[in-house]
Formats: C-alpha cells, sequence, structure tokens
C-alpha cells in the first residue's frame, strides 16, 4: 500500500527508498506516455479554434495531429523534449513519494488520524506534489519549450536551451506559470492520491506483494484516479502551458498565433476572448489518455519497486537471522 503503514513495521521502508522507487517509476512511466504528452502541449498552445467539423487551427483531431506531426517531423517528435522530461518525471516521482512516506507517516504519528485514510491522503498527496512542483518547474518548463518547438530547432540540446533563456529572457523565465501549477497541483495529485486509495479499498483485499493481482489492481485504480483528477483540474495545466510558452515566437510555426499574457488572470480572460470557455478544455482527449497511463503505470511501478525492495529487505532480515 502507498503511504506509511502502520501494520507494515517489520519491512518499512526509508524516505530514501521510497525516493528510489518514486524516480524509477517515474522514468519507466515518462517513456511509454511521452506521445500524448507531446500531442496534448500541441494542442494546449493552438489559439485557433478546435473543431472535428470546421477546424480552424492546424491540428483538430488526436489522429489527424498524429498523423501530422509524423508526416512533418518523423517518429521522433513524439518525444520531443524526452531529455529534460526524463529529468522532470525522475526529480518529480523521487521529491514527492519520498514527501508523501514522510508526511503520512509524521500524519500518523503526531495526530489521531489513520495514515491510510483516503483524506489524509489527499492532504497528504497534494502537499508533497507543492513541493516537488517547486524543486522540478525549470525542467518542466524545459519539457514545455522542447515539446513546442518544430523544425529548424531553436534549441539544440538542454544546454543550449538554459543558457539561451538566461540570457534572452532571464532566470524567471524557467518559472513561468508556476502559480496555475501550483494551484492545479495541489488538487490534482491530492485527488489521485485519495481516489487510488478509494479504489484499492474498493477491490478485493490486498493480495500477497509481489503478486501479479495486486501489480494490475494498482494499475487499473492508479488509471482511474488519474482520469478523475485531470477532468477536474485540466485548465490549469492548460494556463501553465500557455504561460511557459509566452512569447515563444518560435512556437509560431506550429500554432499560427503565439500570445503573451500579463500573468494568470489575463491568460484567463483572453482564452475566453478568443476561444470560448471550451478553450480551457483543449487536448483534454489526450491528455486524459495520458493521465489513465501515466498515473496508472506511476503507481503501477512505484508499487513494485517497493515490493522488490520490502522482499529484498525480508531476505536480509531472515539471512542475519540464520548467522
Amino acid at each position: 500500500m502507498v503511504g506509511y503503514d502502520p501494520r507494515a513495521q517489520t519491512t518499512a521502508l526509508s524516505p530514501e527508498e521510497a525516493a528510489l522507487a518514486g524516480s524509477a517509476a517515474g522514468m519507466v512511466t515518462r517513456a511509454l506516455v511521452s506521445p500524448f504528452d507531446v500531442l496534448k502541449i500541441r494542442f494546449q498552445l493552438q489559439i485557433e479554434q478546435v473543431s472535428s467539423h470546421r477546424p480552424g487551427g492546424k491540428y483538430w483531431g488526436l489522429f489527424q495531429a498524429s498523423r501530422c506531426i509524423y508526416s512533418e517531423e518523423g517518429l521522433f517528435a513524439f518525444w520531443k523534449g524526452h531529455i529534460p522530461a526524463q529529468l522532470l518525471s525522475i526529480c518529480f516521482g523521487a521529491v514527492q513519494f519520498a514527501s508523501f512516506e514522510f508526511l503520512t507517516e509524521v500524519v500518523h504519528k503526531s495526530t489521531p488520524y489513520d495514515s491510510q485514510t483516503a483524506g489524509v491522503h489527499f492532504v497528504c498527496g497534494g502537499l508533497a506534489a507543492c513541493s516537488a512542483t517547486v524543486v522540478c518547474q525549470p525542467l518542466d518548463t524545459l519539457r514545455t519549450r522542447f515539446a513546442a518547438q518544430g523544425e529548424p530547432k531553436v534549441y539544440r540540446n538542454l544546454r543550449h536551451a538554459v543558457s539561451t533563456m538566461c540570457r534572452s529572457e532571464g532566470v524567471l523565465t524557467f518559472y513561468r506559470g508556476l502559480s496555475p501549477t501550483l494551484m492545479a497541483v495541489f488538487p490534482y495529485a491530492g485527488l489521485q492520491f485519495f481516489f487510488y486509495n478509494v479504489f484499492k479499498k474498493l477491490l478485493a483485499p490486498e493480495p500477497k506483494a509481489g503478486n501479479s493481482g495486486g501489480n494490475l489492481r494498482s494499475l487499473v485504480c492508479g488509471s482511474g484516479a488519474g482520469m478523475i483528477s485531470k477532468t477536474i483540474t485540466y485548465p490549469f495545466d492548460l494556463f501553465k502551458k500557455r504561460l511557459q510558452v509566452g512569447g515563444f515566437e518560435a512556437a509560431r510555426v506550429h500554432f499560427g498565433q503565439v500570445r503573451s499574457y500579463n500573468g494568470l488572470v489575463d491568460c484567463m480572460v483572453q482564452i475566453v476572448k478568443e476561444e470560448g470557455v471550451q478553450g480551457f478544455f483543449k487536448g483534454l482527449s489526450p491528455s486524459l489518455v495520458k493521465a489513465a497511463l501515466s498515473t496508472g503505470f506511476t503507481f503501477f511501478w512505484y508499487e513494485v519497486f517497493l515490493n522488490a525492495m520490502r522482499n529484498l529487505k525480508e531476505r536480509q532480515k531472515k539471512d542475519l537471522e540464520k548467522r
């Protein structure tokens, strides 16, 4: 089970071990879902109306966008920005899960609340994600810039992107979109952990650690939690992406128009005026697919790695007892 469990004292893991499992889960998951992330970002940054009947922008459907990107930029375009995205996933997974395990333990030992309740997981999950967001926001901005650029490329590699952005836009540009990100990440991550906890308790009793049925259950519960959480908090993710590429003229190649916004409120107002309220949900379809896969695989791999480390500790403990 994710989070501090007082019933598993003999196999309790340290925050460092939780960080290792979280970073490994993030790394594997990112490689699998990167294409959906690129599709989501392309839709989010498109100013023109999105309509399956009267397309006004370059992208108007999930399959159409996939074909367009593949024909114009090749297969590897679906992994644009993969290096900063991988660094983001590894860093975010490590900080988030280590913080979550630590916070749930603190809550259980310092308050009358049970660490395995859905409410505690909501609060601790939200706080853990906020701490990870502050640490990893620069990598998220770089990932968005790489996914937005076309051909010819503006940034040759990660080092070139960092130096160019620092020189032309200043260090604070790496924290563009932080406000809507924090506003969205607390409920989003909190709801992920909340629904994951609820769904796992609604399904069959916890199988033995390492059992494939338990791993499949983690995947299903995580996917459901991810889709619900993403739908509720999606507009803030779109606001963040728009702010992150504000003034990034190279994105005009893909999206036709690029806007510069004077903060979160101005971004929201301009989107409503130009694109309507439905503009808040551009890219929701690929985002839901990505959220289901990303959250499902993250919890799946996290529990797989946790169980592997617990089993290793148990074997080491038995070996010591035999000596």
